[in-house]
């Protein structure tokens, strides 16, 4: 069936429509309250050679589409959709960056909490979102500091014959080992842990001052200081509490600068009253992307479709240049009679661009789309959301999310006063972004070394960043380099060298383990620092094998990351499920990179030289027959002299020739007998 007739037969109920391309790509998804009637009125604008609709039309060869009962259900299919099949002319949220929540793992005998950004029905307990990012993790070390509930991965569902390092520096009170606290005692302690987190510090007061007196009078007084610690704490949160609560309520402020078809969104998080953070977006060539986003109005009046006739999200993104001022944009209208369908219809499919001379940006259509994918798939969303424009599916996406999260969510377009100021502000942020990341101007190396911090989550501004890389040739002169960044420069003269000594054959992650283990055991021994960070070139296996090595010395709290190649992804030590994804224009990308590249360059200079020497001082070189392209030729294949000595003559066959495979065993079996001890008989 083909697209024409296959319309005919779609319904006149809500629901999601998805076109096709010729590859069976989902191109465009979008939602209507009348599935036919929106469908037919894309034929409507191609016919009348809309650019913008046939832009679409011209690739769509088939329309598939979902039935639901209501437009609220609709509008959340849609969003779904949009983030599975990522459509080419569908607004695509590029940055997925989600905060982070602390997770206190009460399904397990003796419970942890961890940092982390995804939420799983899978019974444990989750707070947050934290503003900012780091906010969780200093709040996990206030937690192993003064509650000593661990975060460690090891199994606690049995008892291991000894402790860790955080046992006996005090930051944990070991339940790995049978004896060292009660389980009735450790769950005592996660219930003071939950109520610190659920921000109920005046009960959790109140318990914590009646153990310590208990304590102190049964003369437990370590027990006592350490309850008395936990008091000073709790304490000092709650009066931080009070402090960042005395003003407004939570609201997320938006804005952007639209320029040469170029965008950058601003989202500045509010809690409290107070800015805690904010988001950059970026779009490039919206037009190409996503060409058919905008809002239903008709172009006669400048006002709103009624409801029937109400256009859904989908409408062309590019608005003329006519209706600018009042925001409409040009849309198939359901309102208007759709021509019948048959193959003598005059539907225009040729070429045509797909901005036109008259054409701008549609504001109010970019936001419906971007709401959405922001907040419908969020646990926690503010009370407010204040935005620069209005936009047509206001009222029933404030319906759906008031209903999500159980109370009142206002998102509003204000235009004047208190609020619009905000806005303002947030858009003159916005501007700043679009100079900083479209009109290539460089950023200084402290916004560098922040944006980094931010990226990885490290605790303290990255100075010091050492980097290794393995290089080898079928694991033959498997060698390892370390190469230096510190205070925005790379420093040659702290650049190291090693030789792998202890791994054979083609083994980088064993290559890794043992040059980590080495390099950071002299620096342990030494009582020298360690970097801010240390950089792994390579993917997950490498990066826990340096954790390994790390572990094996005692060293848990170095911050370690690995970039792998090809997809440029990030990963964290500790946050390996979700990786850090940067965009490819992205200082903190570049720094990376480059130090990961000079660390490759390193490995791959000392591993030529390190061949050089091996070609020179070959044993190969003294056999008859055997010349530099052979000798190549059978390292490569054997991965080392005593790869080749350890060959059978039907294995060296299969690189050289019959002859010349007789003469490297008996020059090897010549060798070897020389090499033996010869007997002496004494009479």
């Amino acid at each position: 069936m083909d697209l024409l007739a296959k319309i005919r037969t779609i319904p006149t109920l809500p629901g999601c429509y998805l076109y096709k391309n010729a590859e069976g790509e989902v191109i465009y998804v979008g939602k209507a309250k009348n599935l036919r009637a929106r469908v037919r009125s894309y034929f409507l604008e191609a016919s009348q050679m809309n650019a913008k609709t046939g832009s679409l039309m011209r690739e769509a060869v088939d329309v598939e589409y979902i039935t639901v009962d209501n437009e609220r259900e609709a509008l959340a299919l849609e969003n779904n959709l949009i983030k599975q099949r990522k459509p080419r002319f569908n607004i695509l949220l590029r940055d997925d960056k989600t905060y982070p929540y602390i997770k206190l793992t009460l399904n397990e005998r003796f419970p942890k909490v961890f940092v982390t950004r995804r939420l799983r029905k899978d019974g444990s307990a989750y707070f947050g979102p934290y503003f900012p990012g780091n906010l969780a993790y200093r709040l996990v070390d206030l937690i192993h500091r003064s509650f000593l509930i661990p975060s460690c991965k090891i199994d606690l569902n049995r008892y291991h014959p000894r402790a860790c390092l955080q046992y006996y520096i005090k930051r944990c009170l070991g339940p790995c080992v049978e004896g060292f606290v009660t389980p009735e005692a450790y769950k005592e302690t996660v219930r003071d842990v939950q109520l610190f987190l659920e921000g109920r510090t005046e009960e959790l007061e109140r318990k914590l001052t009646a153990r310590m007196s208990v304590a102190a009078e049964a003369e437990h007084f370590e027990l006592a200081a350490r309850l008395r610690d936990q008091v000073v704490t709790v304490h000092q949160m709650q009066d931080k509490q009070r402090i960042a609560t005395a003003d407004n309520e939570d609201a997320d402020v938006f804005g952007f600068h639209f320029e040469n078809q170029m965008l950058a969104v601003n989202l500045f998080h509010m809690r409290g009253g107070k800015i805690v953070d904010r988001r950059d977006f970026f779009w490039e060539d919206l037009p190409e992307m996503n060409a058919f986003f905008g809002e239903s109005l008709n172009e006669s009046t400048g006002e709103a479709l009624d409801s029937e006739a109400e256009q859904e999200l989908g409408a062309p993104f590019i608005a003329p240049l006519s209706h600018a001022m009042s925001g409409s944009a040009t849309e198939p209208d359901p309102a208007q009679s759709a021509p019948e369908i048959n193959e003598a219809s005059p539907i225009a499919f040729e070429a045509s661009p797909i901005t036109e001379p008259g054409e701008t940006f549609s504001p109010s259509a970019f936001f419906s789309a971007l709401l959405k994918q922001l907040y419908l798939d969020q646990s926690y969303i503010p009370r407010s959301i204040l935005l620069p424009v209005d936009f047509p599916d206001r009222a029933i996406l404030t319906d759906v999310l008031s209903e999500k999260v159980g109370h009142r969510i206002e998102i509003a377009a204000p235009r004047r006063g208190d609020k619009r100021s905000l806005v303002d502000l947030v858009g003159q942020n916005a501007r700043q972004s679009y100079d900083q990341r479209f009109r290539v101007l460089q950023p200084n190396q402290k916004a560098i070394q922040q944006a980094l911090q931010d990226a990885l989550t490290l605790e303290e501004l990255p100075k010091r960043i050492e980097c290794f890389d393995i290089s080898h040739i079928q694991g033959a002169e498997t060698v390892a380099s370390m190469v230096v960044w510190e205070d925005g420069a790379m420093k040659k003269a702290d650049y190291r060298k090693f030789q792998v000594k202890t791994v054979s054959g083609v083994d980088d992650f064993a290559s890794m383990r043992e040059i980590i283990h080495r390099r950071y055991k002299r620096l342990l021994d030494d009582k020298k620092d360690f970097p801010s960070l240390i950089l792994i070139d390579g993917g997950l296996g490498q990066l826990h094998s340096a954790a390994d090595a790390l572990a094996e010395i005692g060293v848990t709290l170095q911050p370690l990351a690995s970039i792998a190649k090809k997809e440029e992804i990030i990963y964290v030590y500790g946050q390996e499920n979700d990786p850090v994804v940067l965009d490819r224009r992205s200082p903190v990308l570049h720094l990376v990179q480059k130090i990961r590249d000079e660390s490759h360059r390193f490995a791959v200079t000392y591993h030529r030289k390190r061949r050089q020497i091996r070609d020179r001082e070959s044993e190969l070189d003294a056999i008859p027959g055997v010349g530099p392209r052979t000798r190549q030729r059978l390292v490569q294949h054997f991965g080392s002299v005593r790869g080749i000595k350890q060959a059978t003559h039907d294995a060296l066959t299969a690189v050289v020739s019959p002859a010349i495979a007789t003469k490297i065993k008996s020059h090897f079996a010549e060798d070897a007998a020389e090499s033996t001890p010869s007997l002496v008989q004494i009479s």
